[in-house]
């Protein structure tokens, strides 16, 4: 998978999350020949969802991670994870 879409991908793995707010950073170009790097992308990500209230930073990192575990590591190498509840 090429890296223009591994952040559309991870976009459209969180929507079941009803995220109000989501922002994807690949950071890949600060880490370029990462030792252990297979090829994945490195992801900053920052997630607001009404579906993270009530749940601990694990949970809600859980969550996430359940998403995305096949692409981990061929599409994504490194995965920074920022979860929020909405605004009210």
């Amino acid at each position: 998978m090429a890296r223009d879409s591994s952040a559309k991908t991870i976009k459209d793995r969180l929507t079941f999350l009803n995220v109000t707010a989501l922002e994807i950073v690949n950071e890949s170009h600060l880490h370029h020949g990462h030792a252990g790097n297979n090829g994945g992308a490195h992801f900053n990500v920052l997630i607001k969802s009404p579906l993270f209230i009530g749940k601990t930073r694990m949970e809600r990192h859980r969550m996430v991670y359940a998403a995305l575990e096949d692409l981990i590591p061929q599409t994504i190498h490194a995965l920074s994870i920022k979860t929020e509840v909405p605004d009210d």
